[in-house]
């Protein structure tokens, strides 16, 4: 009988834009060592590919408030 690997926790959201760019380049850093195992190598990918998604969502919201600020009206902007 095989046994069924459990299923990983999903990682947390990060706190910030700087808390997950933080993540990301000491992500990039280990798995550019070259020293991760294969199966680490594809989570640490996996992870990467959350944090980038994260960083470009909340850099595409703060442009959105941008632009709006630059046509002359300004609206709260709530973090979502």
């Amino acid at each position: 009988m095989t046994k069924a690997t459990p299923p990983r926790p999903e990682p947390a959201t990060p706190a910030t834009y700087e808390a997950a760019l933080q993540e990301l380049e000491q992500l990039v850093g280990r798995l550019e060592s070259g020293d991760l195992p294969l199966e680490e190598l594809m989570g640490g990918y996996q992870r990467g590919a959350q944090l980038l998604q994260f960083c470009r969502e909340k850099l595409v919201a703060v442009e959105s408030q941008i632009k709006v600020i630059e046509a002359g009206s300004l609206k709260t902007w709530v973090a979502e």
